[in-house]
């Protein structure tokens, strides 16, 4: 069985990061999506809101599965036995981040390898960051969101320009 493992932070997990999906569930018969603590950020949204606005984005894949993990992605991966690790690229500067964690990756566990989907064209510019910084304009987010979890964003939103 072809396995895959697709970490990030997922917050909010955007039309780019389905794409990726999209495409690794069709490469692999079992797709993990992983959501990961990452200590540098400070996410919108808390580790369970992520993990169920991914479940609900990919309820129509059936080999995809959603977890959380707070922990190093190799051991992670490790975990869960034989497996590839998957990492959407939008640009040049993604590699140079995204090939510096896979060799780190792979010295931590030298049985797991990564592959990398290039970012679709109409994906190359796309962050969660962007979209964060987007939404606090109210501008339209059906280029930038699944349909499902924009209301959930927008909430979001409102709820932090209240204060809270």
């Amino acid at each position: 069985m072809k396995f895959a493992i697709y970490p990030g932070s997922f917050d909010p997990v955007t039309s780019g990061h389905l794409n990726v999906i999209r495409r690794a569930a069709n490469i692999f018969d079992r797709l993990v999506v992983c959501v990961m603590v990452n200590a540098v950020k400070h996410p919108m949204f808390t580790l369970e809101e992520r993990v169920d606005m991914i479940r609900r984005v990919t309820e129509d894949l059936p080999n995809v599965e959603v977890e959380y993990s707070d922990g190093l992605l190799a051991e992670y991966a490790r975990s869960k036995g034989k497996c590839v690790i998957v990492k959407g690229l939008r640009a040049g500067s993604d590699f140079e981040n995204e090939f510096q964690m896979a060799l780190i990756n792979h010295k931590i566990n030298p049985d797991l390898d990564t592959m990398f989907l290039t970012a679709e064209h109409q994906y190359m510019y796309l962050s969660s960051s962007m979209v964060k910084e987007l939404g606090s304009y109210d501008v339209d987010l059906s280029d930038f969101l699944p349909e499902a979890i924009i209301p959930d964003f927008k909430a979001r939103i409102q709820t932090l320009r209240q204060g809270g």
